[in-house]
């Protein structure tokens, strides 16, 4: 965990916006800025899944590097404020997580509630949603929306067999040939919709894919598989062509519409 009295909401890692493609990584770091300290908790929880999601900062640059396409990362702890919740979400701002009392966030006050929206997690989507509108006027079509993500290998003591998993709602575009191009290496377990559904209402996905009409999927790798460097470039290796695969179908770069299953749009 890094400490700047000068804190950047998020990150913006450049790339070729007429290939069409925006890479995001909503929990890539575990950082806080100076003032909240360590929210009350020991260091060692930021080691942990609940801080941050392990690997995907590498895998995301690595990828973005790979395929020349932009990214977007959020540059602090989903501890402070989850991006990849909707504002009305209850664990937006988590105070019990997987086991860990989070004393920074309990109680919490509306009005810091509204200041880390105003400071960090609207920033970020304001990012997203401008990089997304920059991508798509190079590109001339509708950009197509990768949204990078890790699990842990055991939750609440249920240990999870899958290797990766792709989340989505109704609009099977991306995840349907990601899945079963994954799941044509016979050594990886691929979930469909695990370790965790798709459909999260005022999500990223949502947010930024869903009610524009974008295709889109959420990839989650376990984070195992990309602790460290020589792991995340192996899967970043592994996902760049499945990605520029699916980025030349035909009817990635269209909106359509699918709605979703949390309800009308």
């Amino acid at each position: 965990m890094t400490r700047s009295t000068v804190f950047a909401p998020f990150d913006i890692v450049e790339g070729d916006r007429k290939r069409g493609i925006v890479l995001l990584a909503d929990h890539a770091r575990r950082d806080l800025p100076q003032e909240y300290g360590s929210l009350g908790l020991p260091a060692a929880e930021f080691d942990r899944h609940i801080a941050y999601d392990i690997g995907v900062e590498m895998v995301t640059r690595e990828l973005a590097a790979l395929l020349g396409a932009p990214a977007v990362l959020a540059n602090f702890s989903r501890l402070l404020i989850d991006p990849n919740r909707g504002e009305d979400d209850p664990t937006l701002i988590r105070q019990l997580y997987d086991g860990t009392v989070v004393p920074g966030n309990y109680p919490i006050a509306r009005e810091e509630r509204e200041k880390r929206l105003d400071r960090f997690y609207r920033p970020y989507h304001d990012a997203v949603g401008a990089m997304i509108a920059s991508v798509a006027q190079a590109s001339t079509h509708a950009p197509f929306i990768f949204s990078v993500h890790s699990f842990t290998p055991a939750m609440q003591g249920f240990v999870r067999p899958w290797h990766v998993g792709i989340l989505w709602d109704r609009d099977d575009r991306v995840a349907r040939p990601l899945i079963d191009m994954l799941a044509a290496d016979k050594g990886l377990v691929v979930g469909d919709n695990e370790p965790y559904d798709g459909a999260l209402r005022g999500d990223t996905m949502f947010r930024h894919a869903i009610v524009n009409g974008f295709a889109h999927a959420l990839i989650e790798i376990r984070q195992d598989l990309i602790a460290d460097r020589k792991g995340s470039l192996a899967w970043a290796e592994r996902l760049a062509p499945i990605v520029d695969a699916i980025d030349r179908r035909p009817d990635i770069h269209q909106v359509k519409m699918f709605g979703s299953r949390t309800g009308p749009l």
